[in-house]
């Protein structure tokens, strides 16, 4: 695990940097956190980092947001937190987005956790001031 401190949002970038060289093949992310904590934010900067164009914005009422990224790639971004059952995620095809070997972010894994491949990476944000994360990525 890997455990980093960032005291503002200029040490964003290195953060997300540090997700990314951290995935060693995994395609799937989950980002665990309080209301708040940051998610959506540090997944914003990871598609920049991607080179997305795109506005990221949290898809909690659509559930999936598409975003393209440099060199012709896909990025997903997932919202469970309306989900109340997992026959939901199976009713719109999260298998589809999950085993299409494009990069899957996805906040509020706890709402479909029996789902999540092994392999899955996770990122746990706790917000320790107004400005100050723990990011832990493992």
């Amino acid at each position: 695990m890997k455990t980093m401190q960032i005291g503002s949002l200029a040490e964003l970038p290195d953060a997300a940097e540090e997700i990314i060289r951290s995935l060693g093949g995994r395609t799937i992310v989950a980002f665990r956190g309080e209301m708040g904590a940051g998610k959506t934010t540090l997944i914003r900067e990871i598609a920049a980092r991607l080179g997305s164009d795109d506005v990221v914005t949290s898809p909690t009422f659509a559930i999936i947001n598409q975003y393209a990224a440099a060199e012709g790639r896909t990025l997903y971004h997932f919202d469970f937190y309306r989900i109340d059952r997992l026959e939901e995620a199976y009713d719109f095809g999260y298998e589809e987005y999950f085993d299409s070997g494009d990069l899957c972010l996805v906040e509020w894994p706890e709402k479909i956790e029996p789902l999540l491949p092994e392999n899955t990476m996770n990122v746990r944000i706790t917000a320790l001031s107004e400005q100050e994360r723990r990011i832990e990525i493992d």
